[in-house]
């Protein structure tokens, strides 16, 4: 790594994103008003698997694209490298990287009880940008040989073991340790290296952990749980991250060179999606749910109340796990958005090719409705997973009665209230390609069924991952970017809970407008509307809902707010929440076709044969 230049004197910045399938380059520049801006975009495919085996290969392949289109040399004359700094000529300031190629971070966790400590622990790698493939708890009632042929057959990347309160009682994770030695793990990237293995359980077990697993790659940090009331994550992030750099990183193809161009640690694509969340909630001082829809998983990220939890989906994807998800939700949820009749086994079918040939692209209309059908079905699965796992502390009670013999347990509904969601923003190729930006609007809102008044936001070329490990190094640079060329304002959605009667007045709503007009808009249960609001606009509003309906400010109650405008508008949802699609196929067709017309989502040739 050579010395930075300090943050005021940067003039480039390379960002690139070492995908499964896609290596995604993006040039940044310091404008001459000294705003950052996006430049260009260079993409190749990832050259990780053979016969190249070398990930740097598709790096300067992105890269070289980019130099093509700027004529801005950035590539060492030997290819070897990125040049840095920026000397007036050639070169950048700062080269920076994140990865999922390989499948990413792929992880195992412990806990001595599943709902306890156990989440705590999936929690931590999560937030660490990790896949966790599998939980093991010393309640999660599997017997112990299964057990141990699971643990030898996953092959994880990496083991964090949580369990016990510091001073509580040592046995059962030093149990949980036994079982992993019994095991005897390999790592997934070879067994030619140790198996990292970061403990942060009972701190008095330190000792005879130690003894027990001494030798794989163990690091002891502080309890992820130091006494039942607390959760302390942090210390696990950064170990899981530093030995993600150590371990795994080094012993992926071609990491080894990579890691010398880089002037930051490699970070997670998940983990750089994260930061890039957390920048619209500390930016704004809002409630943000953000998704990341791609091909094999689907992630979900929440800021509620500065909290910040993470959730992956890894069987819920657009390409290689579109199956899973026709498995999870069933063909009949499926073609509950379909707005024409076609043949069940016709939709399952085309599914099937999807996955066997999962970079291909919808040929007709038809089977880009089926596809947003199926987006919306992930994204709604990824948000009930998240649910899961965006909760209060629980199992407080459940577990002492564990350690005294007793199995009974305590839980805790989610903290997670669409109502106090203020942001929903999305990325994944689905979304940022979708041919109108209706389309993604409301497949968010279909899915997530925001409430009350709730801003959409969109990547728009796919650079959050960029962004966020940007970030990291220079923080203002990375928002003006984000801000100005990542983020494309969709609209708000205006949506009230409950149940509207189709016969009656759902929502009264009267928007100040910017050349002084008043608008009034009124709306029944049951119907969309859109009102064309443009972009960084801000208007007054004052809405009524319904006597049983509440906006936000309680069943029947005013509620007057500022609403800002966007590429679609201000959209008046009153179909309900929740929302429910009516039982027979022609109402329920006819109703997704006057919703479907209300946002000239989709050409009206849709709807005919072979379209």
């Amino acid at each position: 790594m050579t010395q930075r230049k300090p943050i005021e004197e940067m003039e480039y910045i390379l960002a690139t994103d070492v995908g499964s399938t896609t290596t995604k380059a993006r040039l940044f520049r310091k404008m001459e008003n000294g705003e950052w801006r996006f430049v260009v975009a260079g993409e190749t495919p990832t050259t990780v698997e053979a016969p190249y085996e070398d990930v740097t290969m598709g790096v300067k392949n992105a890269v070289r694209e980019v130099e093509e289109l700027t004529g801005h040399k950035v590539l060492a004359e030997d290819g070897e490298g990125i040049i840095t700094p920026y000397n007036g000529e050639s070169g950048v300031d700062l080269y920076c990287t994140t990865s999922s190629a390989g499948g990413g971070l792929q992880m195992m966790v412990t806990g001595v009880i599943k709902r306890m400590t156990g989440e705590s622990a999936e929690r931590s790698a999560l937030g660490a940008g990790a896949i966790v493939m599998e939980i093991f708890a010393t309640n999660d009632k599997r017997p112990i040989h299964r057990k141990i042929q699971q643990i030898r057959n996953l092959r994880p990347d990496m083991i964090l073991m949580a369990g016990g309160t510091d001073g509580g009682t040592i046995s059962h994770v030093v149990n949980m340790a036994e079982l992993i030695k019994s095991a005897d793990p390999k790592p997934r990237l070879g067994s030619m290296y140790q198996l990292p293995i970061v403990y942060a359980g009972n701190k008095d077990a330190t000792d005879i952990i130690q003894g027990i697993l001494g030798e794989f790659a163990l690091s002891c940090i502080e309890n992820v749980r130091p006494v039942l009331e607390v959760e302390n994550t942090e210390p696990a992030r950064r170990a899981i991250h530093e030995l993600f750099m150590e371990h795994v990183m080094s012993h992926a193809p071609g990491y080894h060179k990579l890691m010398k161009w880089t002037d930051v640690d490699i970070m997670p694509t998940p983990a750089g999606e994260g930061i890039a969340i957390q920048l619209i909630a500390d930016r704004y001082q809002r409630n943000v749910i953000g998704v990341g829809l791609g091909g094999a998983t689907t992630n979900v990220y929440s800021i509620f109340d500065k909290r910040f939890v993470r959730s992956v989906s890894a069987n819920l994807g657009m390409s290689y796990s579109i199956c899973n998800v026709l498995k999870e939700t069933g063909l009949e949820n499926i073609m509950r958005w379909l707005p024409f009749d076609i043949d069940s086994s016709d939709v399952r079918n085309r599914l099937r090719n999807k996955m066997i040939r999962p970079t291909t692209i919808p040929q007709t209309l038809q089977e880009l409705v089926i596809e947003h059908a199926v987006a919306r079905e992930a994204l709604r699965l990824g948000l009930v997973h998240h649910r899961s796992i965006a909760t209060t502390l629980k199992g407080v009670r459940g577990d002492v009665a564990f350690l005294r013999g007793i199995t009974t347990q305590a839980t805790q509904e989610s903290y997670i209230d669409m109502m106090k969601i203020d942001i929903v923003a999305g990325t994944g190729g689905l979304l940022s390609h979708a041919p109108r930006r209706a389309q993604s609007l409301m497949i968010l809102n279909d899915a997530f069924l925001t409430e009350g008044v709730t801003m959409m936001y969109q990547d728009s070329v796919f650079m959050m991952p960029h962004l966020g490990v940007v970030s990291t190094v220079h923080r203002d640079a990375a928002w003006q970017i984000f801000d100005l060329d990542c983020l494309v304002r969709l609209g708000t959605i205006v949506a009230p809970n409950g149940e509207p009667d189709p016969s009656e007045v759902a929502l009264d709503i009267t928007l100040e407008m910017p050349d002084g007009d008043t608008l009034r808009e009124s709306l029944k249960g049951g119907e969309v509307k859109k009102i064309t609001l443009p972009e960084r606009q801000v208007v007054q509003a004052t809405i009524q809902p319904g006597r049983t309906l509440d906006i936000g400010a309680g069943p029947g109650h005013e509620l007057v707010t500022s609403i800002e405008g966007g590429v679609v508008g201000v959209v008046l949802d009153t179909r309900g929440r929740p929302l429910i699609l009516p039982e027979d196929s022609e109402t329920r067709k006819a109703a997704l076709l006057k919703w479907i017309g209300a946002l000239d989502m989709y050409p009206e040739k849709i709807f005919e044969e072979g379209a």
